[in-house]
């Protein structure tokens, strides 16, 4: 034998190898359809008997394997099922002698065969034959499992009359001695009429004998039979047959310790189809017979359920230790690699069963090292690959990705004329668990790094030359993009220039992006966002400037402040980290304003980073992001980066993230997957288009430049310097520069005054011209004449002058008041600041503050001199 059969396991020991085969033609689904409904009956109660048969179906096997039957008669074929399919009845002839030919190939060890043909109708058809049946279609062939079932009780008869012909002791009869394939030519011309040779082929036989037993469902017989053979053969040094005797033993003792099966949940033993009342009619004649004169003589009863069953079995240590013993016997012997490999696999399952992995990974250690001569690449893939799952299946997952690893390579080996790069991308992705490995980067950013960092680069770079081998370029951009996103922390400053460069080059035929990648085997790559490039390590939502923060007006806070409900105070305060980020801020945004959010970023590269179309992402209302580019220096340190956009809707607004193109990919950077960043909040409320207003005097502009009394108030100050009793106009000139119209004005005065001396009203002012001029439409202007008067009464006041000194008049422009209630425009049309300023807020007044500044000269005896009065 040269091709191991990996899938083997303990329990097959007792099966009976039925071939399953196409003759001719046959489509290979339909071929696949049928095969598996007839694989589906995989144990068959006996009638009149509690015994059950087990049955083992390959669809391909090797003859060479099927000369090995005598040594472990699981081996050999004795049954065969040809599949094919029949048009016209002139095709039959040649058909049934195509199925001859087949049973050929496997007469020497066939117990029973069954010919099923598809499509041929007539008179050959209607013929009533026991080795074929014939059936319209694919579709209309209900009893398929019925007759394989009679055809697994022809194959027990046959099998129960060898175990019966082989087990009774016929005195005088000449032993015959059994051989494997390779001793035939060892024995030419020994004496066979010597006690060894003797001894020698009664402990093959009764070895040979305990496989029948062990297959015909007698358990207890089986065991007895193993150790008698293992004595003889010990006798006698026959080291192969004796490995084999043990392994049949130790069988044995699997199928009682672990009648569920070792194989895993496929190998489960469930209940065959449950046998039809008339199961007795559908026999070849004297097959009834034969069955009642073998449970006439008591032989067909299952004497493993006898007392002292578990008398001869081995205990489950012992198992291992015969396991070992029979290895190392079949390990002697050149020929007889694939019987020790197996032995091996059969083995590193039970002790899977028994959870001892580290007695099983020294089995799978050794099976490494077993030579099985010239293998073909595609037998060495196997090896690799079942190799990996027996590690996986003790639990040794990065043994287990270290052989699936080497199978993929074994994918493209440069002596295959064609190599498998598709197959080497599989094996690839499968080996990812093992080195603690995920292509989904959210698993990096939960905390440290887990596995080989330089183990992991490695597979992720032969990850993405498989992936361009196949052809696939998009693939090739999310893995390098997930090697430079997940090991940048890892990666010597070369190697990072080197896998940037690599990046580039891809991207330059296939950019990348943000969609999810599904593989044809259905396997998903999420998007792989660069949050490390640049690294942000805060993030906070700018105010409006100064000119354009809408203000409520005071009276209309207070009605606001009626309606409202109580205030309840809790000590108990629920909250999260998730809430602080998402608490709202205390400013609002105005619909159409351009809005700032400042992010402070870091370039860990050793070079220059360039990032191209960086913008915000947010939700709750429309919104349109401007995108900036920039240029971060070689590790900068934290840079601050501002990016703007502009509300379009009012609402509640979000800032999620924030989106970067960088070295051709593009990336989706949610806040909530940055870990480390500070932020002060990134729910702000968007308020509706408010009015704004440019307000510009006749009056030259003020050097003095008094400070705002309150966060509401803008200044506009201008000079004039009056005597007393004298009178100037002042024209004020509003333009409505934004885009609602003003449909109400206001006009208010108030002096100034600190030390509270002085009385009286300077300004006069008639709003009727102006207010004829409403609602303004943006890009109107209206003129307000105010009329300056300086009239004071320093009688008695000698003093006042003294105290008064360096006070002045000031004109402030406030709000004005619109119905609509909305706010601002952008700062960009805001035009410069020369005598003019630009206020808007939610219910406007325009109020003009005077102060009153006189200045001194000096007190002289005679009239009372003209005092200079400067208005601010």
């Amino acid at each position: 034998m040269s091709v191991p059969d990996y899938l083997q396991c303990a329990e097959d020991h007792q099966t009976v190898l039925v071939v399953v085969q196409p003759v001719g033609i046959v489509p290979e689904d339909q071929f696949f359809k049928i095969y598996k409904r007839i694989a589906s009956v995989s144990q068959v109660s006996i009638r009149d008997s509690q015994r059950l048969l087990y049955i083992r179906y390959r669809h391909h096997y090797l003859p060479e394997n099927n000369e090995w039957g005598d040594f472990q008669t699981h081996r050999k074929v004795v049954g065969l099922i040809s599949i094919t399919t029949c048009g016209p009845a002139k095709e039959w002839p040649q058909t049934a002698e195509r199925f001859h030919g087949q049973k050929e190939v496997y007469s020497s060890t066939l117990y029973d065969s069954r010919l099923l043909v598809f499509g041929l109708q007539g008179e050959i058809a209607e013929q009533q034959r026991t080795d074929v049946a014939f059936y319209p279609s694919f579709e209309d062939c209900s009893d398929v499992e019925k007759r394989v079932e009679d055809f697994v009780e022809s194959i027990f008869i046959v099998l129960e009359s060898k175990r019966l012909d082989r087990a009774t002791d016929k005195s005088g009869d000449k032993i015959p001695l059994l051989c494997v394939p390779f001793e035939k030519k060892d024995f030419v011309g020994l004496d066979t009429d010597s006690r060894h040779y003797k001894k020698r082929c009664q402990g093959r036989m009764r070895k040979h004998v305990g496989d029948l037993c062990l297959q015909a469902g007698m358990l207890q017989d089986a065991l007895v039979h193993y150790h008698m053979a293992v004595e003889l053969l010990r006798g006698v040094n026959d080291f192969l047959w004796l490995g084999a005797a043990l392994e049949g033993l130790c069988s044995a003792s699997v199928i009682f310790h672990y009648p569920g099966g070792t194989a895993g949940k496929t190998a489960g033993r469930k209940p065959s189809i449950s046998q039809p009342a008339d199961a007795g009619k559908r026999h070849r004649p004297g097959e009834h017979m034969i069955l009642g004169a073998l449970t006439a003589n008591g032989i067909s009863a299952d004497t493993s359920t006898e007392i002292g069953r578990a008398k001869n079995c081995l205990s489950p240590e012992d198992i291992i230790e015969k396991y070992k013993e029979a290895i190392s016997y079949y390990g002697k012997y050149k020929n007889a690699g694939v019987i020790e490999l197996e032995a091996c696999v059969k083995a590193v399952r039970v002790l899977a069963i028994q959870k001892r992995a580290r007695e099983a990974s020294e089995f799978l250690q050794n099976a490494v090292y077993i030579n099985l001569g010239q293998l073909s690449e595609e037998e060495k893939i196997q090896r690799y690959s079942i190799l990996s799952e027996l590690y996986e299946l003790i639990g040794f997952h990065r043994k287990s990705a270290f052989f699936k690893r080497v199978a993929a390579m074994q994918c493209v080996a440069p002596t295959i004329p064609e190599p498998g790069w598709r197959a080497c991308y599989k094996l690839l992705l499968e080996t990812l668990p093992g080195y603690s490995l995920s292509l989904d980067p959210k698993d990096f950013s939960k905390g440290t790094h887990r596995g080989w960092a330089a183990v992991q680069m490695r597979l992720l770079h032969e990850l993405v030359y498989a992936s361009r081998r196949m052809g696939n370029p998009g693939l090739s951009v999310r893995h390098l993009s997930f090697l430079l996103q997940t090991m940048l922390d890892f990666l010597s400053d070369q190697e990072k220039k080197e896998v940037t460069q690599s990046l580039e080059n891809y991207t330059s035929k296939c950019p990348g992006g943000m969609e999810v990648i599904t593989l044809p085997d259905g396997l998903k790559l999420p998007p792989v966002p660069f949050t490390k490039l640049p690294i942000v390590r805060s993030v906070k939502l700018l105010n409006l400037p100064v000119s354009l923060r809408p203000h409520k007006v005071k009276g209309l806070l207070g009605q606001n402040m009626s309606t409202a409900s109580p205030f309840i105070y809790s000590p108990i305060i629920m909250h999260n980290r998730g809430e602080e980020r998402c608490k709202k801020i205390d400013f609002q945004w105005v619909q159409g304003d351009v809005c700032e959010v400042q992010l402070m970023v870091y370039n860990p590269m050793p070079y220059e980073l360039r990032v191209e179309n960086m913008g915000l992402l947010t939700s709750g209302v429309e919104f349109e992001s401007l995108p900036a580019a920039l240029s971060l220096p070689a590790e900068s340190g934290l840079y601050p980066v501002t990016l703007v956009g502009v509300p379009r809707t009012a609402g509640n607004i979000t800032v999620n993230g924030y989106h970067t193109s960088v070295f051709g990919v593009t990336s989706d950077c949610l806040l909530e997957g940055l870990a480390g960043v500070k932020s002060s909040g990134c729910l702000v409320e968007v308020i509706p288009s408010l009015p704004r207003l440019q307000l510009s005097t006749s009056l030259p502009r003020s050097a003095h430049t008094p400070q705002p009394m309150s966060k509401e108030e803008l200044s506009s100050t201008v000079s004039v310097q009056l005597f007393n009793g004298e009178t100037q106009q002042l024209t004020i000139t509003l333009e409505n520069i934004g885009s609602e119209q003003i449909e109400t004005l206001e006009l208010t005065s108030k002096i100034v005054n600190t030390k509270e001396k002085v009385f009286g009203e300077f300004l006069s002012w008639e709003l009727e011209e102006a207010s004829s001029h409403l609602p303004l439409k943006p890009g109107q202007a209206v003129t307000l004449a105010v009329s300056i008067k300086v009239k004071l009464d320093f009688s008695g006041q000698e003093s006042l002058l003294q105290d008064l000194n360096d006070d002045g008049i000031s004109v402030t422009g406030l709000p004005i008041s619109s119905p609509l209630r909305q706010v601002l425009k952008p700062r960009s049309e805001t035009k410069p600041v020369s005598s003019e300023s630009a206020v808007s807020s939610d219910e406007w007044a325009l109020a003009v503050h005077t102060r009153l500044g006189m200045l001194l000269s000096g007190r002289v005896p005679g009239p009372l001199p003209d005092y200079c009065v400067r208005i601010c």
